[in-house]
């Protein structure tokens, strides 16, 4: 189990909140929070609404995600 890394999907930021969060809609119409991952803090990429990103969720809760790259 601790091996287990989740699944990548793609998503539409809907909202940039606060601390590197945002709201993102994938395109199944689900909704949940992504957070920006350590390389992306340090690459200083920026996160507008309307912009897709890739998201790694968690088997277990797929409520939030945490942002990967941005797709162009």
């Amino acid at each position: 189990m601790a091996g287990e890394r989740g699944f990548q999907v793609e998503g539409l930021i809907l909202e940039v909140l606060d601390n590197g969060t945002c709201s993102v809609e994938l395109a199944n119409g689900h909704r949940l929070r992504g957070f920006v991952a350590g390389k992306c803090r340090r690459a200083s990429i920026k996160l507008v609404p309307g912009q897709k990103v890739l998201l790694q969720l968690s088997p277990y809760d797929l409520s939030e995600g945490r942002i990967l790259t941005q797709k162009r």
